[in-house]
């Protein structure tokens, strides 16, 4: 009974201080809200959200983003061709690039590559 009563007040104790130091270093950190803040892609994270966005800005993301995939899915095959080669892993391959290339040139003939018209 006396360990119960011991481990108890030992873990209400531990959590009142944990509580004090969290609350005494979110007080210093609130005043220190904009340095700490992050900046990213050239918005104010302090203001409101509902300023406009730039859609060439989100259109090179995406296009960012869909090239980072292309890799993680062509580096696993590059792997497996210099362990072991094969016909039909290297057709698939060239498939996969090509339908890249082909929305690749889509993408730059539309004008989503330009930066200034």
């Amino acid at each position: 009974m006396l360990s119960v009563v011991l481990s108890s007040t030992i873990g209400l104790i531990l959590s009142v201080v944990v509580m004090m130091l969290g609350w005494i270093l979110s007080k210093r950190a609130l005043s220190d809200r904009e340095k700490n803040s992050p900046f990213e892609c050239g918005f104010d994270p302090i203001k409101s959200a509902r300023l406009p966005f730039s859609l060439r800005f989100f259109l090179l993301a995406i296009i960012f983003l869909i090239f980072d995939v292309e890799i993680v899915l062509l580096f696993p095959v590059l792997v497996s061709m210099s362990m072991s080669f094969s016909l039909d892993m290297m057709i698939c391959s060239f498939v996969f690039l090509l339908i890249l290339i082909v929305g690749l040139f889509h993408e730059w003939n539309e004008g989503s590559l330009d930066w200034a018209q």
